[in-house]
């Protein structure tokens, strides 16, 4: 594995990512999609207040997930929807993304993932701890600094690492692809072997 590769995997064990799916592309459910995830981010901020490492926010995020999806829930009723509304964390794969000056490298990171109704919409994210959403991070004192090591925060701020970030997100996907026929092929495999002998 390349340092780059560790300070990658590095990365993304530091942060805890929010992505919110939106019910459909309509105008309404987008900004529906935007109200919730406005609720969400200043809840947040006082759950995640004590937190100093992303596995505090994780524990944090697991104990009070049935809040959050409540808190969800009532901005979608409030505003006349019936949609249902699934907050959960989760291992997610996402691509090299730019928030403002901060690039992140592309691989599974855990988020609290939240589907309005359908979730068939355009997604929206940001990193949630250590708060970089805007209207988190205004008020928390943790920041980039706190979380990642000096070379990590380097990577994540320095342009200049974009185009390394790519082919890190390249060979993600290549990892991700490969997996996936491996696992296809080894069930393929399994089913044969089930029919051996059967007559």
């Amino acid at each position: 594995m390349s340092a780059l590769q560790v300070e990658c995997d590095g990365i993304r064990g530091s942060v805890l990512r929010l992505h919110v799916l939106a019910n459909s592309d309509t105008a309404e459910d987008q900004r529906l999609k935007l109200d919730v995830r406005d609720r969400l981010l200043e809840v947040s901020g006082e759950l995640f207040s004590q937190a100093k490492s992303r596995e505090d926010a994780i524990k944090s995020a697991e104990s009070h997930l049935a809040y959050l999806q409540k808190e969800a829930e009532k901005v979608v009723q409030a505003e006349g929807y019936q949609y249902p509304v699934e907050v959960r964390l989760e291992e997610t794969y996402f691509t090299t993304r730019s928030y403002g000056e901060i690039t992140l490298p592309a691989g599974k990171y855990q988020a609290l993932r939240v589907v309005i109704g359908e979730g068939e919409g355009h997604n929206w994210w940001c990193v949630m701890f250590p708060p970089l959403c805007l209207s988190a991070a205004s008020e928390d004192e943790t920041q980039l600094e706190d979380v990642l090591d000096p070379q990590q925060l380097e990577l994540v701020q320095g342009s200049e690492y974009e185009m390394k970030f790519k082919c890190v997100e390249l060979y993600e996907e290549w990892k991700r692809s490969w997996e996936a026929s491996d696992t296809a092929v080894s069930s393929k495999a399994v089913s044969q072997n089930k029919n051996c002998g059967q007559f």
